[in-house]
């Protein structure tokens, strides 16, 4: 026959590994978007005037923060469970306390300030095109052609014109011309299905957390 705190036990033990799980899911995620190929090729191009790069490591911090966080909740919950200690509990809700803190802002931020990622993200890409169709250096069309390979694009719809020569020197070898040609939607629609990833798991962690 189980005892009662075997019970509480066997009880609170697939809410913690779920948490932990949470946890490990919101670190990967972080990792993933900090030293992904694609963010981190945007964000070693970006000047130091937009906001991207600023917003591209802040989000990796948030995302440990808030990972370790729950974690750290889930394991002084299963503790306390254990040890029966008020001690333990009280430190366990006051972790889970501080990660819907945190839960909440970063829902509201990726609703409110969603568009400014995108945007930086397109005007990065906005300044190396028009500086390689000026026949800026080398290095330039170096950088754009790391981002046609990244995103599996071919140029942008330029109002001035002229588009062919940039894209014969900088799109990959072999792509068939106007296949994936605007790169401006092409990052929009990388950076929506990431988004619309990091709003579920959000949205998911929150539930429970509740």
């Amino acid at each position: 026959v189980c005892t009662q705190q075997e019970r509480l036990l066997c009880q609170s033990l697939p809410k913690n590994l779920l948490f932990q799980l949470l946890g490990l899911s919101i670190a990967t995620l972080s990792t993933v978007t900090h030293y992904g190929l694609h963010f981190t090729l945007i964000s070693n191009i970006s000047l130091e005037s937009n906001s991207y790069r600023v917003i591209h490591h802040a989000a990796f911090y948030f995302g440990i923060c808030l990972s370790m966080t729950l974690i750290l909740a889930a394991l002084l919950s299963s503790a306390a469970t254990v040890q029966e200690s008020q001690c333990l509990t009280a430190m366990g809700f006051f972790c889970f306390a501080l990660a819907f803190c945190g839960l909440i802002p970063a829902a509201c931020w990726r609703y409110t300030h969603g568009t400014e990622v995108e945007n930086s993200m397109m005007d990065v890409y906005d300044l190396v095109y028009e500086e390689v169709r000026r026949n800026a250096s080398s290095f330039r069309r170096q950088e754009l052609t790391a981002i046609h390979e990244a995103f599996l694009c071919c140029g942008k719809r330029s109002p001035f014109g002229d588009t062919a020569n940039v894209e014969r020197k900088t799109c990959p070898s072999g792509q068939v011309h106007d296949v994936g040609q605007d790169c401006l939607r092409e990052i929009q629609n990388f950076l929506k299905k990431h988004m619309d990833f990091v709003s579920m798991l959000l949205g998911i962690t929150i539930g429970f957390t509740v």
